[in-house]
């Protein structure tokens, strides 16, 4: 059993190194690589997925899966001139020694010069076109430069930049563009903060407990009883999961029997940058209450637990908002409406934003606002989040701009697990659309 999965692990070991030599770009199909590398279909998908968690492909809908230019996400903390010189797709034109240092600032430099270095500060960024003057004052105290518009600077500016040591940054867009570019940024870095990933919540200062396929069964007693955990990862020699095995799974199996035979194999795993929402839908769809962790050469460096994912999520939910997805926007509009015996219903208007090239609303818009509505419905009932399972919408009625419209809930049916919820949509006193949806509960 342990010889077929160390095969198992060169196989895969095999078709990553494959896949890293090709160029960025390249098309790959589960059925080409089983047939290139003489290796059965399922290994061959197993390892392009392991493939799409370290970055190497990334898979596109009516695309396919495409081999993909690796990318090591760096821990920013602070936004520094570099990543702007990327937002904006700037050059750097001075100063280039500087160009990793933090900012802490922007100045938009649209006024007279004198009430300009009223606010100018060391570690800020002055956005100005053409000014000369400007960004020799703006270096003199401290501030790097970003020049719009596809202007230049001199030579001597450019001297006082090298000597400081602070960029100035040259970008072809206008101000205002640069400007909306440099916020658009900062929202999307919010966003991304605020999304817990394994890594972040996975415990380094505990031990990691694990089985070998060659450990017995009573090995395994031992360490239950010492540990007094239920389930544990089974690893091969080289510290790569290869298994999962609970206590259940060893009742009234001999004391000399192998975990290899015992385990359920092909374990599910995650990275470190996989997100903690993944992780638990991960979970509750497959029933696992254990996941390995491992790291880019498929070694397992901790595990996380369904009661790790479900603390983490419930702190998410009591975090504020710092930014606001499309999906916030959306429904930031929305009311919640009570009738007189306290039952909740939802209230909105058809904004400009949600209609589409029509001038009435968007179905797309409906739905993400109905799914939105019965997520707050279940809270009133369940706490924890959803993992929508599937819905069935209808739209009767096309709604305009400045139209009012109110939506009803009705639970249908709930379990500890499973909620299937109607929704009706009105306006004007007609039913406009209408949808089931089914969810789990996380």
């Amino acid at each position: 059993m342990s010889t077929g999965h160390s095969e198992l692990h060169t196989k895969h070991e095999q078709i990553t190194k494959y896949i890293e030599s090709l160029p960025v770009g390249t098309k790959l199909s589960v059925r080409q690589i089983a047939q290139d590398l003489d290796v059965s279909e399922g290994t061959a998908y197993r390892a392009i997925k392991e493939a799409e968690n370290i970055g190497l492909v990334s898979t596109k809908r009516r695309i396919g899966t495409i081999r993909m230019e690796k990318k090591e996400e760096p821990v920013i903390d602070k936004l520094t001139f570099a990543e702007i010189v990327n937002v904006v797709e700037g050059v750097v034109l001075g100063g280039s020694t500087g160009i990793h240092k933090s900012l802490n600032k922007f100045v938009i430099g649209a006024m007279q010069l004198e009430a300009m270095l009223k606010y100018i500060e060391a570690g800020n960024l002055l956005i100005v076109g053409n000014r000369v003057q400007a960004h020799m004052c703006a270096l003199s105290q401290g501030a790097g430069v970003l020049i719009t518009g596809g202007f230049d600077t001199t030579p001597e500016v450019k001297e006082l930049a090298d000597e400081l040591h602070l960029p100035i940054i040259g970008s072809s867009f206008d101000t205002f563009t640069v400007a909306t570019m440099i916020n658009r940024a900062m929202e999307d870095r919010l966003i991304k903060k605020k999304i817990l990933m394994v890594g972040d919540i996975m415990r380094k200062d505990s031990p990691i407990y694990s089985l070998e396929g060659t450990d017995t069964v009573k090995d395994m007693q031992k360490l239950a009883e010492k540990t007094m955990h239920t389930r544990y990862p089974v690893i091969d020699g080289k510290r790569v999961p290869i298994g999962m095995i609970t206590t259940k799974d060893i009742v009234g199996a001999k004391p000399s029997q192998l975990i290899s035979s015992l385990m359920t194999p092909n374990p599910l795993m995650i990275n470190l940058k996989t997100s903690v929402a993944s992780a638990g839908h991960m979970m509750v769809w497959e029933g696992i209450e254990l996941l390995p962790v491992i790291d880019n050469e498929r070694k397992m460096i901790g595990v996380i637990s369904r009661k790790d994912v479900m603390k983490a999520m419930q702190h998410m939910q009591q975090q504020p908002q710092n930014a606001e997805t499309f999906e916030v926007q959306i429904y930031a509009g929305i009311d919640e409406v009570r009738d007189a015996e306290g039952k909740l219903s939802f209230r909105g208007t058809i904004t400009p934003q949600m209609t589409n090239f029509e001038g009435l609303v968007s179905e797309g818009v409906l739905t993400t606002i109905m799914i939105r509505a019965a997520y707050r419905t279940v809270k009133e009932h369940k706490k924890g989040d959803l993992i929508l399972d599937s819905s069935s919408s209808y739209f009767l009625i096309p709604m305009q701009m400045d139209e009012v419209f109110e939506i009803v809930p009705t639970i249908v049916e709930m379990t500890r697990r499973f909620c299937k919820i109607d929704m009706e949509i009105t306006a004007n006193g007609a039913r406009v659309a209408r949808s089931m949806f089914t969810a789990r509960i996380l």
